[in-house]
């Protein structure tokens, strides 16, 4: 198999990394690409959301099958492009890809199906909004209803601080990701999960599970980020969670895609929060998270791209790939100031001396000669693999001082705290 990854980012690094592993693939294409990517295949100069440049280079290439990484890809009707110029495609079309492309879409489709998920009120004013608010008694999630590089919501735990949000979100700095559309959520407590579940447009079915940290800061202080660091699996959670996510989340979304005609292909990011009444859906994506792929891709045993490729073909075929037993733990390094800033890094080293039992996936990054240059933001995830989270945390925590030592003088930061609450204390 020809395999093109569509993306730059580190989610877009662990599936090229990923796929290149799988005996069936005899080449892997990224498109941008970043400088993970580039050590294993050609990337490409085009950008994630121009489907008919990828078309064009993909009939060229002869490639296979093509995998979309990035958001963006979906929303701007990559899928759709590809599927028109008859290549296998594993992420959903433009219309199914609305379950993330739009908070509002999404919160609708759970209403009309009875999928557990946290009362709102959709606002299109900052009237509206602040109207909205005074039917919460308690903090709220605001969100933006559009694709906002997850930095769209914003919970708020008193009425000071929605207040603030909403003038500033309908004032200066304007509703993350464009429009005037936001939902207003009640603010649900419990266990926050990941759940991943692959679907062939006629099934789905749950593909391992993580738990991600958004907040810039230790102890989830700071503004919210694309992600900071995450860890598979999720503990602490119920022994029979996955037959209640089946029951409670998947048989409702499978019966409302049939309902609405929407044949949904790829992976569905289910973000749950299991509260005193179970699961309910806190959003869904419609795609790999990261950085939860980095902490999920490197648990797969087996044929991946044979697996994606089963999936694109509408036939699911899991007989010949499993997930391990052992842990990951991932902590992102950052430029610092991220989000807020994004100050382009030039001259990073492009061999990376890592521990054993530890990788590094490449952010948004292009390689120059023997070096790398990043554009600011997310550089590097560093993943530490063991057989329990205790111990793959303290292999990722000591890539991450390794790498530290190395790229000293580049001002990077990164969480101290990633799954320590779920590590028993020395």
């Amino acid at each position: 198999m020809r395999v093109l990854v569509v993306g730059g980012g580190a989610r877009e690094d662990a599936l090229s990394w990923r796929i290149a592993a799988s005996p069936s693939c005899e080449a892997v294409f990224a498109a941008p690409g970043n400088a993970g990517t580039a050590q294993r295949g050609e990337n490409w100069a085009v950008a994630a959301t121009d489907g008919v440049q990828l078309a064009h280079r993909c009939i060229l290439e002869r490639v296979d099958l093509v995998v979309l990484g990035p958001e963006t890809s979906i929303a701007s009707g990559v899928g759709d492009r590809l599927r028109d110029a008859g290549i296998p495609v594993f992420g959903p079309d433009r219309s199914a890809g609305r379950l993330e492309s739009s908070k509002i879409f999404a919160k609708r489709f759970m209403q009309r199906h009875g999928i557990p998920t946290a009362r709102a009120t959709i606002a299109h004013s900052l009237d509206g909004a602040l109207r909205a608010l005074e039917s919460h008694d308690d903090g709220v999630a605001i969100k933006a209803d559009g694709l906002a590089a997850g930095k769209g919501v914003v919970v708020a735990g008193d009425r000071e601080l929605a207040t603030a949000t909403l003038t500033q979100w309908y004032g200066p700095t304007r509703v993350p990701g464009g429009g005037s559309d936001i939902l207003i959520e009640e603010r649900l407590e419990g266990r926050e999960v990941s759940l991943f579940v692959l679907s062939d447009g006629e099934r789905l079915v749950p593909f391992g599970a993580a738990c991600d940290y958004k907040r810039a800061g230790d102890a989830d202080t700071g503004p919210n980020t694309g992600g900071m660091g995450a860890y598979s699996p999720p503990l602490d959670l119920p022994e029979d969670f996955e037959p209640i996510i089946c029951e409670r989340i998947l048989g409702p979304v499978q019966r409302g895609l049939v309902e609405e005609e929407e044949r949904y292909i790829g992976v569905l990011y289910c973000g749950l929060m299991w509260t005193e009444n179970g699961p309910c859906i806190i959003e869904f994506n419609a795609r790999f998270g990261d950085p939860e792929a980095q902490v999920l891709l490197p648990r797969i045993e087996g044929d991946f791209a044979r697996l994606l490729l089963s999936v694109a073909q509408g036939r699911i075929d899991t007989d010949s790939i499993g997930l391990s037993n052992e842990a990951c733990v991932g902590v992102v390094l950052a430029t610092s100031g991220y989000p807020l800033s994004a100050t382009p890094v030039s001259g990073l080293p492009r061999g990376l001396d890592l521990p054993e039992r530890c990788r590094a996936f490449w952010g948004s990054s292009s390689p120059n000669g023997d070096s790398v240059d990043v554009s600011g933001g997310r550089v590097l995830t560093v993943v530490g693999s063991d057989l329990d989270v205790e111990h793959a945390r303290a292999r990722a925590y000591e890539g991450v001082r390794a790498l530290a030592a190395q790229l000293r003088g580049y001002d990077l930061t990164y969480r101290t705290d990633i799954a320590a609450h779920v590590v028993p204390r020395s």
